[in-house]
């Protein structure tokens, strides 16, 4: 890649939603290690305290909603007059998730993850693009998701915002060719947190009467990537100049697929999984002889 498509983050002041856990208080705490001055934000004061408590260097932290875009002109504008250095990155990474049907989706609950998933993202990049363009450079990281390339089943409302949210970054990204600002698509496989724990959850939208604490351990157990290995991806990707990033292993199994098999992507999937439960029953009734 020639040097001049890589993008020093390092060092530069970073803005981060839903930075009190997961992916975006690893991270902070990646970042600062790195000398960047980090600007905090979530909607749980007290997690979001925890984070700024395991940073290194300078931050400031502020509980914001992201779906109160007033809120976000306020946070930028504060970080503005604040920011010890340059704005390097801002990521938009805060998110939430429901799990329904399409048939069973009670409207509120939706319009509360979109208000998040995707006009947060949307009121991040308004509310911090005006900074960056004023300086010609800077990166825009937007958290889209795997089911940002595969639509699934019981997660029409996150995939609908996760794909918006794909298309409204590759879209600002066209825009911004003749500028020194760069807008980047983050895909994340599974990613060991608490979005399932967290998530609205009404009834099992299989009607096999699961509850939300089963679903999140099953979701647990699958993920295969944790939180400070996700950071350093995004970090190492952002830096190489990466326009589309990919994070897990299973981020690249979906991307195939979606590639592959375009419409029966699922059914691939539901073939691997229904096998690796097969062995997995397979394997425990076997320790249990």
């Amino acid at each position: 890649m020639p040097r001049s498509q890589r993008r020093t983050i390092s060092g530069r002041t970073a803005m981060i939603t839903g930075a009190g856990s997961g992916i975006g208080r690893a991270l902070a705490q990646r970042l600062s290690a790195h000398g960047s001055p980090v600007a905090i934000a979530d909607i749980d004061e007290a997690a979001l305290k925890e984070t700024e408590a395991s940073l290194r260097g300078p931050a400031l932290a502020r509980v914001v909603d992201v779906a109160d875009p007033n809120a976000q002109l306020e946070f930028a504008a504060e970080i503005n007059s604040w920011m010890p250095a340059p704005l390097g990155g801002v990521f938009n990474n805060a998110g939430v998730a429901i799990m329904s049907t399409v048939a069973d989706a009670v409207v509120e609950d939706d319009e509360w993850l979109h208000s998040i998933n995707f006009k947060g993202v949307v009121n991040g990049v308004r509310a911090f693009l005006p900074i960056l363009l004023e300086q010609n450079e800077g990166v825009i990281v937007n958290t889209s998701s795997v089911f940002g390339l595969v639509g699934m089943p019981t997660q029409s409302a996150y995939c609908a915002a996760k794909f918006a949210v794909r298309g409204f970054t590759d879209s600002l990204r066209q825009e911004l060719r003749d500028t020194g600002v760069h807008a980047v698509n983050v895909h994340p496989g599974g990613i060991k947190t608490n979005i399932v724990a967290n998530a609205r959850f009404r009834k099992d939208p299989e009607g096999l009467g699961r509850t939300q604490e089963q679903f999140s351990a099953q979701f647990t157990q699958m993920a295969i990537t944790t939180p400070e290995k996700a950071a350093a991806i995004i970090h190492k990707g952002v830096e190489a100049g990466k326009a589309r990033i990919l994070v897990g292993p299973d981020a690249y199994l979906f991307d195939a697929l979606a590639r592959i098999a375009p419409t029966h992507y699922f059914d691939v999937m539901a073939l691997a999984e229904n096998r690796l439960r097969a062995r997995t029953a397979a394997a425990t009734l076997s320790s249990s002889d």
